[in-house]
Order: C-alpha cells, then structure tokens, then sequence
C-alpha cells in the first residue's frame, strides 16, 4: 500500500492548536536514520499526554507516535508524534500561518528550498549536492 503524501485538510482551529503545539513543544528539524543518508525534514512534537498526539495524528491524517523509554520511575510516560518528508512539508504549509516562535523561520525556509534541493530519484550531482549542504547549515542555524 502507498502512503499517502499529503495530509489532511486541516480546519482553521485546528491549525492553530498544532501550530501552537509545534511552537511550544515541538520540532521543525532535519535528521538522518543512517549515517550516510540525506537529511531528512522532520516535524515532531513531544508530550506526557497520549490523547493530544493521538489527536494529532487524527487530524493531520500521517505520522506515527512513539514512546519514550523512562529510566526514572518518578518520570512519566513520554510521547513523541512524528511526521518527516514531504508529509512534513504539506503539513507546515497548513500550520505556517499560526507559527509565532523561531520555527516559522524554520518552516519558511524549509517551504521554500526543501523540494527544490531534494531530488526524488535521490541522485545529487556536485552543484545539488552544495546547495543542499548550504541549505541544511541554513536552517538548522535558525534558532532563538
């Protein structure tokens, strides 16, 4: 079965309350599964409370919730909802209006670059290949 690339068309309201998850305890990033891989874009918003995220992930239509390990009994349990590519990337062009922190630089640059410096076939010649780097530095250099 193929996944689905875009996520669900999200209501303003709803919007609004991801994008103020995001801002407050969430992620725009770029990351790696593999050392030798490609940054990936990533959004991901952590929390102790399931029901958000499992709302989250409902509304949104993609993504995935994971569990954090506790190693101290007196923590709680840790939740992370995450959606990465370009599942990531339709979800930002919803949530960009209502970003208020650091993460709407984030997420503009990401709008604005990702697609065009990420082949789909994965094949960067040496000019790509800079530019991507250049772009990684970029937006992980935004910051508070």
């Amino acid at each position: 079965m193929a996944r689905d690339r875009k996520v669900g068309n999200l209501d303003t309201a709803t919007a609004a309350y991801i994008a103020g998850l995001v801002d407050g305890e969430g992620t725009i990033t770029l990351t790696r599964l593999h050392r030798n891989e490609n940054r990936r874009l990533v959004l991901s918003i952590s929390n102790n409370e399931l029901p958000i995220l499992e709302f989250v992930r409902t509304a949104v239509g993609a993504g995935r919730i994971t569990t954090k390990r506790t190693y101290n009994p007196k923590h709680a349990p840790s939740f992370t909802y995450q959606v990465s590519s370009r599942q990531a990337l339709d979800l930002l062009r919803h949530l960009m209006p209502n970003l208020r922190s650091y993460k709407a630089g984030r997420a503009r640059l990401a709008l604005d670059q990702y697609l065009k410096l990420t082949p789909r076939n994965g094949k960067y010649d040496e000019r790509l290949k800079a530019a991507r780097s250049e772009f990684e530095m970029r937006l992980l250099a935004i910051k508070l």
